[in-house]
């Protein structure tokens, strides 16, 4: 009988490494690596069942489209391209995405119920990476109006209380409530609106305020030590990016943020598994924040 000796692959190391890499690909401009080129970012999805990616997979396929110049988000396997009538061309690279299946042991105390999960990988192709299939129409820009109209109606769903004034935009744990400076003190760039750039800062304190203890009670220090404030950071950053993917918003990183990229790079580099749990905790915040608008 023979034995296989083929290491098990780590898939937390693959897709961490990636990131790494991407972050690190510019490093006279350093920016987040799903942010570098500017443009609305939107849910990745897959093209047979229409579902959105989660967690990890939303970051990893970011990147990869941003990476390869990937323009729609759909997303789906060889055998689903094909159950879709397509054809995934010959030569095309994949990439990776991770769900996970639940099995169950032996408890080990009073406190473990015995399940346990275990990362598989599977492999995806854009629907740039595919002949027949004929991408849907662009959804009609939502405009600035449209698009302040649905952000406040997210904002207010969500019941956070909110301060203005002064320059800086934080939130105040201790006090419990989220600190914008008014809106006039905001410009917009090349890529990005004023509106926008302002609905951006606020979602990235919306999550920040999701993480309070009467709300999900989010403790980073457990996990990252000394890097816990930018591993909070961090969940911030791409909570951010998921809602504003969601309500149509384009997000930059913000310049006051850039600082913290080593530290993210020195987190991410000491364990492999930071990101996803950052990617969890930012996907966790965006469906906590979400249940006011769909309720």
């Amino acid at each position: 009988m023979s034995v296989d000796t083929k290491p098990r692959r780590d898939l937390h190391a693959e897709i961490t490494n990636h990131l790494i890499a991407a972050i690190e690909a510019d490093p006279g401009q350093p920016s987040l690596p799903w942010r570098r080129t500017g443009g609305a970012l939107h849910m990745p999805v897959n093209a047979l069942t229409g579902n959105n990616y989660h967690g990890i997979n939303i970051l990893n396929l970011w990147v990869t489209a941003e990476q390869r110049g990937y323009s729609a988000p759909i997303w789906g396997t060889y055998k689903q391209w094909a159950e879709r009538g397509a054809q995934v061309r010959k030569g095309e690279r994949s990439s990776l995405v991770v769900f996970y299946r639940e099995f169950e042991t032996e408890p080990e105390g009073d406190d473990d119920n015995g399940k346990r999960r275990m990362a598989r990988a599977s492999f995806v192709f854009n629907a740039a990476q595919v002949d027949g299939f004929a991408l849907p129409d662009s959804p009609a820009s939502l405009g600035p109006i449209q698009r302040i109209e649905r952000a406040d109606h997210f904002v207010r769903a969500t019941g956070a209380a909110i301060r203005y004034g002064g320059d800086r935009a934080f939130y105040q744990s201790a006090l419990d409530f989220i600190q914008m400076p008014q809106e006039g003190l905001f410009s917009g760039t090349a890529t990005m609106s004023r509106d926008e750039g302002y609905y951006a800062t606020l979602a990235h304190e919306l999550v920040h305020w999701s993480g309070g203890k009467s709300r999900l009670a989010r403790d980073m220090g457990k996990r990252f030590g000394d890097l816990a404030y930018a591993g909070e950071e961090l969940v911030a950053e791409i909570g951010a990016a998921f809602l504003c993917a969601e309500l149509g918003i384009t997000q930059e990183t913000r310049p006051d943020h850039a600082q913290y990229l080593a530290n993210w790079l020195q987190l991410l580099k000491s364990d492999s598994k930071a990101i996803f749990t950052a990617a969890a905790r930012a996907s966790e915040a965006a469906a906590y924040l979400g249940k006011g608008r769909s309720a």
